[in-house]
């Protein structure tokens, strides 16, 4: 198992919480009641309670597709290079910036829950530099960084132990969010740090795993256990406009072959709206506009209270 000691002895049984002892190829729950046990694939404990989640152990066990596409051909990668993007992400690298020094001055070895940390999230990279940092990666899906495989509504870890956690475009895939977060919370220590982003203009992606959007107050109303740091837009409306253009190309056709043939066309004829966003993303107008929105904050024993939190709009209308 690629973690560290000190993570494999914490790892709980996400049906009761119980602590997981390793036997071989399987993780067994140590409580007398529970007695539940999970297996390992590619020496990757498979942590899923199938009645709580949507998700089976089998799911994993026959490595089948579940969020991601564990079987795109290489010209589908390659189309994938070639294209230009109508994604720009304009706040992440400095937000983890900030993250990193808020972490550096609370501890010596902060221990970092990635939820949805199968691949490096955007503008990572600073955050995954940093030596001195214990993360831990882990997903509903296999991919390149993927060491544990859990569903973020029960997180395998006890209470107050995590520095912080990341949960970067993942909450739009849950089916409970608020189920979610308050997870995120309990793994936290007091005080411990979360770095969210979760879209608001953008059409549906990950088919039928996304449920949700948010407005940034509404972003900020799922996160009222917390107190904020910041927040914003970390993605502005030219990248919606080009989000929106495409989809509405993609719409005339029914065909998912066709519409994979004009994933080219449309990004080649909108993508430089997404630039617009280097002008946009601060701008008050924004906040009503936005592709997406960030939250960083400290956890926290008060919850927001909703008169307070009408009081934070900051948009235009």
């Amino acid at each position: 198992m690629n973690l560290p000691e000190e993570i494999i002895n914490q790892i709980c049984c996400p049906r009761c919480l119980g602590r997981l002892i390793r036997d071989k190829d399987i993780m067994i729950c140590n409580n007398p009641s529970c007695k539940s046990n999970f297996p390992f694939v590619n020496d990757i404990p498979i942590l899923i309670s199938d009645e709580n989640s949507v998700f089976y152990v089998n799911d994993f066990i026959e490595k089948r597709s579940t969020t991601f596409d564990l079987n795109k051909s290489k010209l589908h990668s390659i189309a994938s290079k070639l294209t230009p993007s109508i994604s720009i992400n304009l706040k992440a690298k400095k937000n983890y910036k900030k993250l990193l020094s808020l972490l550096l001055s609370t501890s010596p070895n902060p221990k970092v829950l990635v939820v949805g940390g199968s691949i490096i999230g955007e503008g990572m990279e600073t955050l995954l530099s940093e030596s001195t940092i214990i993360l831990v990666e882990g997903d509903i899906t296999f991919g390149p960084r993927t060491q544990i495989i859990f569903d973020a509504h029960n997180i395998p870890f006890p209470e107050n132990y995590f520095d912080a956690v990341i949960i970067q475009a993942v909450l739009e895939h849950v089916v409970d969010p608020s189920r979610c977060v308050e997870e995120v919370h309990r793994v936290l220590v007091n005080n411990g740090l979360v770095y969210a982003e979760t879209p608001f203009m953008q059409q549906v992606h990950m088919g039928k795993y996304d449920f949700n959007r948010f407005t940034h107050l509404g972003h900020r109303r799922l996160f009222r256990n917390f107190v904020e740091i910041e927040s914003g837009a970390v993605c502005g409306p030219g990248m919606a406009l080009a989000w929106a253009y495409s989809h509405f190309i993609y719409s005339f056709f029914s065909s998912r072959k066709i519409r994979k043939y004009l994933i080219p066309f449309a990004h080649i004829t909108s993508f430089f709206w997404k630039y617009f966003d280097y002008f946009l993303i601060d701008k008050p107008g924004t906040l009503d506009a936005a592709s997406g929105y960030f939250f960083m904050g400290r956890k926290s024993k008060d919850t927001l209270n909703d008169r307070d939190l009408l009081e934070l709009y900051k948009g235009l209308l």
